[in-house]
């Protein structure tokens, strides 16, 4: 498995090795013959806390231990709700189910309860309506409700939560009597709770968002999760997004978070950078909520600039999820693991659920990326089109579903956009769609900086471009020139491509199958690694060129890491976990041919692992582009950024201002 830290350096008085100073979570250049180890002594420590889910000081009931809460639904129409939001309250102790009386519950209970369910918010519950229909069956002698009353069964009551509790337990509560004789909930009834879902989880669109005052509004989104609901937290400030430093990064703060997106409150809130590195600026440390929040901007903060903060210090969340089911909806089969083999799908054929298999036609990473989520295995490795080698389900032969095409952010693949009727000229079998699942990817991302710092013109004689004729880096134009008598204008640049993610990134094939380039003298472990477009304001393409990987390899990486790739001697190529990749302005190809281009303001864009032939935790970083000016001798480039660096609204104004510099609104 991964090894999670290294260079650990502790005072010894830290509460967690995540208090620790390190290189940061997955950043390391050890091998497992180099685990650390302890042995415990028997003897607690005088004032050590002992195991319990809820504190003395939080309640009557110093060491209760909920192992988990659901809503039981009553109504037909809540029992045929996915997910359930609304229902009687259950607590499960020491493996059985327990009910929770209704006497002195509250709103803030509620919202407690929901947010442990994935809720963002509680809503108004009918509880006259289900006092009729408790009476109701309470004169009924049949009813199980008779002995629910008077037994035991009703364990919890007087729960006292203030509303920003992360979990039921750490809210004041009593146990329910046990005398024999005395009523289990007096007056009382089972607690009902009704949960309002997240925009995600809605059947509408665009419904059940919160409200936040204006001005204290901060978007945030989560990168890099290895499952839904879980990642890197980026909030947008000034037009640009941005990490947050962990200083204090707590529950509270994270659950504002998870609520913010529609999700319950957090299960963890990760330091260290658990879910990766991100690149760019830090807008937020010391971040205090109270709770109740809608924002982040509601919060107390500081800017980061001022604590000194890292990206090794990124913070992360994982919130709690409602409960879809989506897992029993597809699975995996023949493959030599749980998290490989042949995608078969549960979905209604004739008015009944059938197994069947996926057309493989078209399928590719996002399609997987998909699927690996759906069954909470992380990201795809792979992405599939023939799987002869795996063996299917004799009794899902028949293809259920073809044209599958997903944006990769579903939770789903019943979500993904799909054939109406199935067509799939190739038939299901060996042409059955398959996935390999990973728990950890790599991400890369371009410096934009460098490009924009790096870049100038470059009138090259024809003589010293025949490698690059051959290898297709100059346009069509010089086909038809007067070899070596002559030269190619060309733009060049530095580029500089990051690895953020939690994997290495390795080349999808082995050395074996790399080709071979005579004139250059050296392997191409991936054909096309980078490209380069040259766009006109209005998207068309004017001149592109593009990179090969001749050499992927750790060109640098940060104090602490050593390189673990190098290309001398034919050596193994990738870029490790927290290194990059430098290919200078002055190699081959490392340019656009703008010999054809007429002088004027262009975008200039670079996109990397174009084909995503190697699989990445996230692909909305892989675009850099830049606003560029021709004059005919010379080229600016200003306001270069990754696709997901900006939010939109800044980038409609860059775009706005150049149209305008150059008469095209």
């Amino acid at each position: 498995g991964p090894i999670w830290l290294d260079n650990v350096q502790c005072g010894g008085n830290e509460g967690s090795l995540a208090e620790c100073i390190h290189n940061g979570w997955g950043t390391s250049d050890c091998h497992h013959g180099e685990d650390a180890g302890v042995v415990c002594s028997e003897q607690r420590l005088p004032g050590a806390p002992h195991q319990a889910t809820a504190s003395g000081h939080l309640g009557e009931v110093p060491r209760l231990s909920l192992e988990e809460v659901r809503l039981k639904p009553i109504l037909a129409r809540t029992k045929l709700s996915v997910p359930v939001t609304e229902g009687a309250v259950e607590v499960k102790h020491n493996g059985r189910w327990r009910q929770v009386c209704d006497a002195g519950w509250t709103r803030n209970n509620s919202r407690v309860v929901c947010g442990m369910l994935g809720f963002p918010r509680e809503k108004h519950v009918n509880t006259s309506f289900y006092r009729k229909l408790w009476n109701m069956k309470l004169k009924d002698p049949n009813s199980s409700l008779k002995n629910l009353s008077q037994k035991n069964s009703f364990w919890v009551h007087r729960v006292r939560c203030q509303g920003v509790e992360p979990h039921l337990a750490l809210c004041p509560m009593q146990v329910a009597p046990l005398a024999p004789h005395q009523p289990a909930c007096p007056r009382g009834m089972h607690a009902i709770v009704s949960c309002l879902p997240g925009p995600a989880f809605q059947k509408g669109t665009g419904k059940g968002r919160s409200k936040t005052s204006p001005g204290k509004v901060l978007p945030v989104r989560l990168r890099a999760g290895t499952h839904a609901g879980e990642g890197r937290v980026e909030v947008l400030r000034h037009g640009q997004w941005g990490t947050i430093c962990d200083k204090h990064w707590d529950l509270a703060a994270a659950s504002v978070v998870c609520r913010q997106l529609g999700y319950g409150t957090a299960k963890q809130a990760l330091a260290g950078a658990q879910m990766g590195q991100g690149l760019g600026p830090i807008h937020m440390s010391d971040v205090r909520c109270t709770g109740h929040e809608r924002s982040l901007g509601e919060c107390h903060f500081q800017d980061a600039e001022r604590s000194g903060c890292r990206h090794e210090a990124d913070a992360a969340v994982r919130c709690h999820m409602p409960h879809m089911d989506f897992q029993s909806q597809v699975r995996l089969v023949g493959g030599r693991s749980p998290d490989e083999g042949v995608v078969e799908v549960l979905v209604p054929v004739q008015g009944r659920l059938q197994w069947g298999a996926v057309c493989g036609a078209q399928w590719g990473l996002n399609e997987a990326m998909v699927v690996c989520r759906q069954l909470g295995l992380g990201f795809a490795s792979h992405a599939l089109q023939e799987t002869w080698y795996w063996a299917g389900s004799p009794d899902a032969a028949r293809v259920v579903m073809s044209g599958v095409r997903c944006s990769g952010t579903e939770l789903a693949l019943q979500q993904c956009q799909r054939h109406g009727p199935i067509h799939c000229p190739s038939g299901g079998g060996r042409f059955s769609a398959g996935v390999t699942c990973t728990a950890y990817a790599p991400d890369l991302v371009m410096n934009a900086q460098l490009v924009q710092e790096t870049a100038y013109l470059e009138d090259r004689p024809l003589g010293l471009l025949y490698c690059a004729h051959e290898e297709r880096c100059l346009s069509r134009s010089a086909d038809h020139m007067e070899w070596p008598y002559g030269h190619r204008r060309l733009l060049r640049f530095s580029s500089q491509i990051h690895n953020l993610g939690r994997a290495d990134f390795r080349p999808r094939m082995g050395r074996h199958a790399w080709t071979w380039h005579q004139c250059h003298r050296h392997f191409h472990s991936i054909e096309v690694f980078t490209h380069y477009d040259l766009l006109t304001l209005n998207g068309s393409k004017v001149a592109e060129g593009h990179k090969a990987s001749f050499c992927l390899e750790d060109t640098n990486c940060p104090e602490g890491l050593q390189r673990r790739f190098a290309c001398a001697n034919f050596g193994e190529q990738g870029v490790s976990v927290g290194c990059w990749d430098t290919y200078r302005h002055d190699i081959d190809c490392q340019w656009i041919d703008i010999t054809d281009v007429p002088p004027g303001s262009y975008t200039f864009q670079v996109v990397v692992n174009p084909k995503q032939e190697v699989a990445e935790s996230d692909f909305s970083n892989n675009v850099m582009r830049c606003q560029c000016k021709y004059d005919g001798q010379r080229v600016w480039m200003h306001g270069c950024h990754t696709s997901d660096a900006y939010g939109a609204d800044v980038v409609s104004e860059l775009e706005r201002r150049e149209h305008l510099a150059n008469n095209l609104v």
